[in-house]
């Protein structure tokens, strides 16, 4: 019965895949949500108690109308959590607060984004997970996709669902927070780290965006129209480089307390390793020790590490015991 409906919900998935950019259908992503929510049960039920919780954060950053009543109310945000079955809460456990990538998305198990298997592959290790639709994210209705604050007010909205985490769970140990991304997922990561210092035992940023005002600079115009348009910055990165810059980790190395693994992949086709490389550079030149690798050209660009390959396999090995060192699940 559960391979029936895993089937039929993965049909269901393929035809109500929603339409990208700004004239997206919003039914259709909540329909794609509500599935893929049933989805999470299905596929990782038979290792960890599944949920979705709701709690709140900052306010919006843009209110249509300040004086409507309800203007000015803290923003509620959604969040998956995942606990091992076989998890010994008589005991201090860690956490992994898992930032979910891209411009406009949300956390899923499909969609290329291979959440499903990494999930899966930190509650094996005995790790509780929680992954927020920060603001922003698909699923919610077009209200809550323009609520979007690259760069900054989302990375609160992630910072929130530690908190609420801790405070929801007490076997969970607040000295043995970790934090994880890939691409803007990374660059959340970083963000957090250098905004919460000693919030995270250790934080793990894989392709992160790292330099909006570079990216800007070799991305296509109708990306740059994302940021410019009203609902984001509002500006192009030419009008107003020190907000891009505000928004960017680059700018923020000095602040790196936080023991920090970062990849990057040398033909990723998404976050160029120029953008990478100059993080990199900062956080040398401010004396902060890390760790880091760039592949040379690693099969699967930017998500190179996120697929089904031996490389792929060998190189979140490698994440995984950097975590273990701080986390020991």
């Amino acid at each position: 019965m559960k391979a029936v409906c895993i089937l039929f919900l993965t049909a269901a998935l393929m035809c109500a895949q929603p339409p990208a950019g700004d004239n997206r259908d919003h039914r259709a992503d909540e329909l794609y949500k509500a599935i893929d929510d049933v989805m999470w049960h299905l596929k990782l039920s038979d290792i960890a108690e599944v949920d979705k919780v709701f709690y709140t954060s900052l306010p919006p950053r843009r209110e249509p109308n300040p004086a409507a009543q309800g203007a000015g109310n803290p923003l509620i945000i959604q969040a998956y959590t995942f606990i091992p079955r076989k998890l010994d809460r008589s005991k201090k456990q860690p956490l992994i607060v898992y930032a979910h990538g891209g411009v406009h998305a949300s956390f899923t198990t499909g969609g290329g984004s291979a959440n499903l298997h990494i999930v899966r592959e930190l509650i094996e290790q005995g790790y509780t997970v929680v992954a927020p639709d920060y603001r922003g994210s698909t699923g919610y209705g077009g209200g809550f996709y323009r609520q979007i604050d690259y760069g900054g007010r989302e990375t609160d909205d992630v910072f929130a669902a530690r908190a609420w985490m801790l405070e929801n769970h007490a076997f969970l140990d607040p000295k043995r927070v970790g934090i994880v991304g890939w691409s803007h997922g990374g660059m959340i990561t970083l963000m957090n780290i250098f905004d919460h210092p000693g919030a995270y035992a250790c934080a793990y940023a894989g392709v992160p965006v790292s330099d909006l005002v570079a990216r800007m600079g070799y991305k296509s115009e109708s990306y740059r129209k994302i940021f410019s348009d009203p609902q984001h910055i509002g500006k192009t990165a030419a009008d107003d480089v020190k907000e891009y810059l505000r928004r960017s980790p680059v700018t923020h190395a000095a602040k790196l307390s936080t023991p920090l693994l970062i990849h990057t992949n040398t033909n990723d086709e998404d976050v160029n390793v120029l953008e990478v490389e100059r993080l990199i550079a900062a956080l040398k030149a401010e004396g902060k020790k890390f760790d880091y690798k760039i592949y040379q050209d690693a099969p699967g660009g930017h998500h190179f590490n996120r697929i089904d390959t031996p490389l792929a396999r060998e190189s979140r090995a490698e994440v995984w015991r950097f975590l273990r060192a701080y986390l020991k699940p």
